[in-house]
């Protein structure tokens, strides 16, 4: 058995994908694109040594961009064979992939604009969304903790990841030449203590694992520390009525923030005033979360017994169309408006950060991981002056990093998932980090387990 580790190395946290070839099989797990800087998004083609017919099936951990936006493009150049994951995975990946073709084609319209003067070739969308919609008839939905054939002697276990609705970390079995070999990718992991979603669960045993190192370099703020710092923004925001302006991917994010909002509005903490969700993925998303309550946590189940939910209407605003985010710009404050992109590398947060970065009542939330590049990133290195649509923008407004609402575990989180397999000792890749955290996070369990994980590049090919 080979694998091949096509996105998420070298430093690199997006891009997720990883090609498995066994018994004549080839198999990916995630095939994710690229995200952040335009030097990241330039790696978005086909997957090196990949031929898209020759693939036997694709194995999501989750709906994520990062985690699965190639696989519309390699559809596009002859892939239709399975597509396994959750069913909340299929779901929720059509809502975010059909946004994402939609948004290259006007990216591309846009561009050809500007260059077909200068006869300069047109550029090309990845995808569009009639490569979404194959997806639908390729998909395999499965369910945790159970075993499934993905191909000859190859079966895969999803097991609950924590880290968004659907999520899983899978484990894939291969028996080859009278041997059997177990496989573990851990996905993207939530921490622990995460609002809504059940906690991750562990694999007991495997041969080679490989941990994604996001944070794995520290620990996020203790989450009910988050929760007060968060309030406290809220309460003051309010006070002085100013905009708050939250960047925030709208499948997880997004839900997690106006639970909390509805949490403080229903227990008296917090006055209520509008919160808008400007974003139609992310309203798309609630309905699946609407659909799927019953696999929400218990202390979602409380507050719903309680009435929490489903959300009051005067004070929770969707908007859907472009016309109605316009009109965002005439809404005086106290107001929330949550849209995308969580990172501000595109998205109509761009529109509401141009218009209100100079104004010192103005409150951003930075709620999530920010990649190297992006406009977000470098508001929360404390910028004085950022370009949006080509304009300098002076920074006046109040920008505030809550790491510890982050979606992904932290360093002892993520060594509590891997200690399940330490005994094992299995041999240990570290990807899905920037060089410091995969590091650090190699050096501790150097340190606590005796083990050399291995730290790849994109391109580089392990062999059991």
């Amino acid at each position: 058995m080979k694998i091949k580790v096509l996105g998420a190395a070298g430093g690199e946290v997006t891009g997720s994908a990883y090609l498995i070839q066994a018994n004549k099989c080839n198999i990916l797990v995630d095939a994710g694109m690229f995200q952040g800087s335009k030097t990241s998004e330039e790696k978005n083609k086909l997957p090196q040594g990949v031929k898209p017919s020759l693939i036997h099936a694709i194995l999501l951990t989750h709906g994520h961009l990062d985690h699965t936006g190639r696989v519309p493009m390699l559809i596009k150049y002859g892939f239709d064979s399975p597509i396994f994951a959750t069913d909340q995975t299929l779901d929720l990946s059509q809502i975010i992939l059909q946004d994402s073709a939609r948004l290259q084609v006007a990216d591309a319209i846009r561009y050809n604009k500007r260059k077909w003067k200068k006869g300069e070739p047109p550029k090309e969308p990845l995808y569009n969304t009639e490569h979404v919609e194959v997806m639908k008839d390729l998909a395999r939905p499965v369910k945790l903790n159970e075993s499934v054939e993905v191909g000859p002697g190859i079966r895969a276990r999803w097991i609950e990841a924590g880290h968004m609705l659907g999520s899983g970390s899978i484990e894939i079995t291969v028996k080859e030449d009278g041997k059997t070999k177990v496989v573990c990718f851990s996905g993207d992991l939530g921490p622990i203590i995460f609002p809504m979603l059940n906690p991750f669960d562990h694999f007991q045993k495997a041969d080679m694992v490989f941990l994604e190192s996001t944070y794995g370099d520290r620990d996020h703020r203790s989450y009910d520390e988050t929760l007060k710092e968060f309030e406290e923004i809220i309460r003051i925001a309010a006070e002085s009525r100013g905009k708050i302006l939250v960047p925030s991917f709208a499948i997880g994010r997004s839900q997690q923030i106006i639970y909390h909002m509805a949490e403080f509005f229903a227990a008296g903490k917090i006055k209520p005033f509008p919160v808008y969700l400007d974003s139609p993925m992310a309203i798309k998303a609630f309905e699946v979360y609407r659909e799927n309550q019953n696999l929400l946590d218990e202390e979602y189940q409380e507050l719903k017994r309680k009435g929490v939910f489903p959300l009051d209407g005067q004070y929770f605003i969707p908007s859907a169309t472009a016309e109605s985010s316009k009109a965002l710009n005439n809404i005086k404050g106290p107001c929330m408006i949550l849209a995308g992109a969580g990172m501000c590398n595109g998205g109509r947060i761009l529109h509401h950060l141009s218009r209100n970065l100079s104004d010192p009542d103005c409150h951003v939330l930075i709620v999530g991981y920010q990649s190297v590049g992006s406009l977000g990133r470098r508001l929360v290195e404390k910028a004085n002056k950022v370009s949006i649509f080509g304009e300098e923008k002076i920074v006046k407004a109040k920008v505030h990093t809550l790491g510890g609402f982050s979606a992904h575990a932290g360093q002892s989180d993520l060594m509590n998932w891997f200690s399940s397999l330490a005994r094992a000792k299995p041999r240990v890749v570290i990807t899905h980090g920037e060089d410091g955290p995969r590091q650090a996070l190699a050096d501790l369990i150097t340190r606590k387990y005796k083990l050399k994980p291995q730290l790849p590049r994109i391109g580089e090919v392990f062999e059991l």
